[in-house]
């Protein structure tokens, strides 16, 4: 009896720390408007989000806390039309001049011209490793899932399940990886035509303002930052920390494949290819094994 009772104690309290993981978030709880307050909406349900831009503003949403490793996931419907020159971002950062950051960024494009995904990873202040791919469907038309997972041993970017990019973690070679800072999640519609459709050259037609994108379902299976105590306990290995399971630690054959297809079909651009830019002096990490 008494090594059932520890049993059943044991059990509740892995419950109870795997529900303390999995953060409430919904927009209406988990996130505030923190710019263009008169361009955005939260629905009556506390699920969608609307983010509007126009020739006054656009608008954007940050999260109420932070979080550090987890699944973080949302269900996006991107601006229709003539989006040229507009910008829909998604993405996880922390604060200060040495700020991590995993980014999601849509590039709008003219009628009927592909959306480009931009992805790149920031880890202590430093950027440039962007990837680009043409999504495989019209991201207009519907709601879809942008997800990104992030454990101690890889950042790993996700389209409807689809794995699309990996950055591993190689900080023991010297290669900083972003495991010692909580970040809010951040969504934002904004004015990039500087730079945003083919280098700037397509500016925003405001004839086709007001731009609108959608979000539903955010959700957070993630570990709450709670300052620095967070780093070891949310990297270390338990029930709990469901993330740091070897079966997350290196993506499965099946969805290897699917990367792959992804990438060589839709990628459209790689910094670790980009020997021009980087005068050939490329990133280390793109000399190491990704996948």
């Amino acid at each position: 009896m008494a090594s059932l009772q520890a049993l059943l104690l044991a059990l509740f309290i892995t419950a109870l720390a795997f529900n303390q993981s999995f953060v409430e978030a919904r927009f209406s709880n988990s996130m505030y408007i923190n710019w263009g307050a008169q361009h955005s909406t939260f629905a009556s349900n506390g699920e969608d989000l609307q983010l509007v831009l126009d020739q006054t503003s656009g608008s954007a949403v940050k999260s109420k806390g932070a979080f550090i490793f987890g699944s973080i996931e949302m269900l996006i419907k991107l601006v229709p039309g003539n989006s040229a020159g507009t910008v829909t971002a998604y993405y996880l950062s922390s604060t200060g001049d040495k700020h991590d950051e995993i980014d999601f960024e849509f590039l709008g494009n003219v009628s009927r011209q592909p959306y480009i995904v931009h992805t790149n990873i920031y880890t202590q202040g430093n950027g440039s490793r962007e990837q680009q791919f043409y999504l495989w469907f019209d991201p207009t038309a519907d709601f879809h899932n942008y997800t990104i997972h992030w454990n101690p041993t890889e950042v790993v970017w996700y389209i409807d399940n689809l794995p699309i990019r990996v950055f591993r973690n190689y900080e023991k070679e010297g290669i900083a990886f972003p495991n010692k800072q909580g970040m809010r999640v951040y969504s934002s519609l904004w004015n990039a035509d500087n730079w945003a459709t083919r280098g700037g050259l397509v500016k925003i037609d405001w004839n086709s303002a007001p731009f609108i994108a959608r979000f539903r379902r955010f959700r957070a299976r993630a570990c709450k930052w709670d300052g620095p105590l967070s780093i070891n306990q949310c990297a270390s290995r338990s029930p709990a920390n469901w993330w740091t399971s070897p079966t997350y630690s290196q993506l499965s054959s099946s969805k290897m494949g699917q990367m792959k297809w992804v990438r060589d079909n839709f990628m459209i651009y790689d910094y670790c290819k980009d020997t021009k830019r980087f005068n050939g002096q490329m990133a280390p990490e793109c000399f190491k094994p990704q996948f």
